[in-house]
């Protein structure tokens, strides 16, 4: 069986195609469009309408690419960058009534569970008690869990483009009274969170997003070309380093350095500011880089609905609040 999962992130429009092996998704086919939705958004909150028109478009081509490799309903459902957006109930109305497909906005907290449920999947009940951190364009998400779904999720407002649109939004050397202040925030943010987690002592903690795993091939983990199977890290202390580097240099220079790409490297400044103080305040000295995330939990947690699987979990109910 074939399945499409199509997924509206702050930056880009990502389709994955899988067959389903043994109750697991496998991709078949991936593709992406750059749409940067968050950048597009008017001083009311509106997305605008250039930008819906674009996101239409964007959709309609994932529909008929869909339809290429077999699969009639692909799964589509939008973050951040929809979800915060004072017109979204409009934006998904143009693209039920343009497209015929049914965008599902969701929730900061479904986002959290549903990555949480991916990141089990693939790191595994040797983990133990686990931590789950998330850095997308518009929100962090946090996740705390003993089984395969989380006793506890969050979602703040800790995203690396957010951030860099408030304080970081050029390509110069960031002043450094403008990182403290980012820090600054993302401690007071994350203070709830952070006293949770501590408390749970989690005896594994992982990361998913582009975000980390950029992060992590900056400070020497394995290149993507390697395949998902090798094991990545990313340790604080080699995070704290790779930081510092990161606010010594334009934006330009940063696109240069291992694992940077053009696109990320304005906002991954901020992106590190997030990454290393939430493993300072959470007391993370290292995660665990898990290739599967959200897109792969809306995967599992379709399989699992499906097939009558974990009746009772919450991390599958992931249509709109």
């Amino acid at each position: 069986m074939r399945l499409g999962v199509a997924d509206v992130g702050s930056n880009t429009v990502r389709l994955v195609i899988t067959e389903q092996d043994g109750g697991l998704p496998l991709p078949v086919h991936t593709s992406k469009r750059r749409l940067h939705l968050a950048e597009r958004v008017s001083a009311d909150g509106r997305l605008a309408a250039d930008a819906v028109e674009c996101l239409v478009e964007a959709l309609t081509e994932v529909k008929e690419e869909a339809l290429r490799w077999k699969v009639t309903e692909p799964l589509v459902f939008a973050t951040a960058a929809v979800r915060d957006a004072v017109n979204r109930e409009e934006i998904v109305a143009a693209v039920r009534a343009r497209t015929g497909l049914s965008l599902h906005v969701m929730s900061g907290v479904t986002e959290a569970e549903l990555t949480f449920l991916a990141a089990r999947q693939w790191i595994g009940w040797r983990a133990g008690p686990m931590a789950l951190l998330d850095i997308g364009g518009g929100s962090l998400e946090v996740a705390f869990g003993r089984g395969g779904t989380p006793d506890f999720a969050a979602s703040l407002p800790l995203g690396a483009g957010r951030l860099t649109r408030d304080y970081l939004d050029q390509d110069s050397v960031p002043a450094p009274e403008l990182v403290r202040q980012v820090r600054r925030r993302v401690r007071h943010e994350l203070r709830d969170v952070a006293a949770r987690i501590q408390w749970e002592r989690p005896r594994t903690a992982v990361a998913t997003s582009r975000t980390f795993h950029q992060l992590g091939r900056l400070c020497g983990a394995a290149p993507r070309r390697k395949g998902p199977f090798v094991p990545r890290h990313l340790s604080r202390s080699d995070l704290k380093a790779a930081l510092k580097t990161l606010v010594g240099l334009p934006a330009p220079d940063r696109a240069e350095l291992p694992g940077i790409s053009a696109g990320r490297a304005r906002q991954c400044v901020a992106g590190a500011i997030v990454a290393h103080t939430t493993m300072r305040s959470l007391d993370i000295d290292q995660v665990v880089l898990s290739p599967w995330a959200l897109r792969e939990g809306v995967m599992l947690a379709h399989l699992q609905r499906d097939s009558s699987l974990n009746p009772g979990s919450t991390a599958w109910r992931w249509s709109p609040d």
